[in-house]
């Protein structure tokens, strides 16, 4: 087994960059979107594939925002739980239509493919741009279903630090608990793209910060799988999953 991926134990898909927000602290900056997404047939194989090799802990689908292609995010996550990977995630800002129907729909669907947690980007910087009726409407649709739902924001500096944005998103967030709402720990904004470039008088600019989201390129936990297929130092359009992880060097 290749030495630098022998510790796998978690797989990603980012399904699109693709995003109904625009959101002041995204790290990933303007999301400029060409409708490229992942293609869910051929990440589910990926999924089927891997767990052939590997015992995976845990799935999660994220974005951008994913359920603007709810149908490849079903498949994925309908592998996963053939495969029996024992934690289903969805990291979602609860907006991706109008349609009340069509978002009872999408509730009922992400139970019915097997995920068990969805973590729903509630907080001060999401609802400048996204209309809290329809995270709501989400919101109700998922708990209809039985599946675990937990409010997941992005805090600014610290969850205990004292700025406008926080107290705006401890004020959302009551709002919701007072229905039932679980809160997750959330997450502390990174310093990059959007939120360097609208929220930099927050940062150190002193102090060096290492992104919370990045493997030691020596020694991989997470298989990250781009919108357009890429993962590790290859893309699975053309090579297969285990192909690409057996041949892995840093």
């Amino acid at each position: 087994m290749n030495e630098y991926t022998r510790n796998i134990e978690r797989i990603e898909f980012i399904v699109t960059m693709g995003c109904t927000g625009r959101c002041r602290h995204c790290s990933e900056g303007d999301h400029k979107f060409s409708g490229e997404h992942i293609d869910g047939i051929l990440a589910a194989r990926a999924v089927e594939e891997v767990c052939r090799h590997y015992r995976i802990k845990s799935l999660m689908t994220f974005g951008g925002e994913p359920l603007l292609y709810p149908e490849d995010v079903f498949r994925i996550h309908e592998a996963a739980k053939r495969a029996g990977i024992p934690k289903r995630e969805v990291i979602t800002n609860g907006f991706f239509s109008r349609d009340k129907r069509r978002i009872e729909e999408t509730a009922e669907m992400l139970a019915a493919s097997g995920v068990n947690r969805i973590m729903l980007s509630v907080d001060a910087f999401h609802q400048e741009t996204i209309p809290i009726e329809y995270v709501e409407a989400f919101a109700e649709s998922v708990k209809k279903t039985g599946v675990l739902l937990e409010l997941h924001p992005a805090w600014l500096v610290s969850r205990e630090a004292d700025n406008p944005y926080n107290a705006a998103t401890q004020t959302l967030l009551e709002h919701f608990s007072a229905k039932g709402y679980e809160v997750s720990e959330g997450n502390i904004i990174f310093p990059k793209g959007n939120a360097l470039k609208f929220l930099g008088e927050y940062f150190d600019s002193a102090q060096a910060v290492s992104d919370p989201y990045e493997d030691d390129p020596r020694d991989i936990r997470a298989l990250c799988f781009e919108p357009d297929g890429s993962v590790l130092n290859g893309n699975v359009y053309n090579t297969p999953v285990a192909d690409i992880i057996n041949s892995y060097r840093p």
